[in-house]
């Protein structure tokens, strides 16, 4: 399993690759990446946090974008739906995908309760437990959520250094 999310790395190439997957793709399918979805996307890979629509829906604001809920909530629906961004169940939240280029992937989330940072985990749903579990019951799985509650490392180490302290 690789992990995404909580080590270091060229942030400004992270947002960029992630734009620019999003437009390739959009172009490709004939798809509209508008000013809004766009800023959300980014809004989405600037913070590598889980961010409710509301939280966006503030960033919008400030940046005159758009006051009103819907404008958030379009902008992510379509964000989700082509799998640039994931929708994270236990917070009710959104990252954007660190894998947008890969379309079958299924995610495993890691979520730092501390920060709200998110990683997303590769992982191979037909190889695991629950994917022997559903077969021997006869369940054909479609769609599977993967959530992990935790402290990242970078909330870890404060914890360690302010206890040494």
């Amino acid at each position: 399993m690789r992990t995404t999310g909580f080590e270091r790395h060229d942030h400004a190439a992270c947002i960029a690759t992630g734009v620019a997957t999003a437009e390739r793709h959009c172009a490709a399918a004939g798809l509209q990446l508008t000013p809004v979805r766009r800023r959300v996307l980014e809004i989405l890979l600037e913070r590598h946090r889980a961010m409710g629509a509301y939280d966006i829906l503030d960033v919008l604001r400030e940046e005159g974008l758009g006051s009103q809920p819907p404008v958030a909530y379009r902008a992510l629906d379509f964000l989700v739906t082509h799998g640039f961004a994931h929708r994270i169940e236990h917070l009710n939240a959104f990252v954007a995908c660190t894998h947008p280029q890969r379309r079958d992937h299924t995610p495993a989330f890691l979520i730092c309760r501390v920060c709200d940072r998110v990683a997303e985990a590769e992982t191979d749903l037909a190889d695991g437990r629950l994917a022997r579990s559903a077969d021997a019951a006869g369940f054909v799985i479609e769609r599977a959520v993967l959530e992990a509650e935790g402290i990242c490392p970078a909330c870890r180490e404060d914890r360690t250094a302010k206890a040494q302290a």
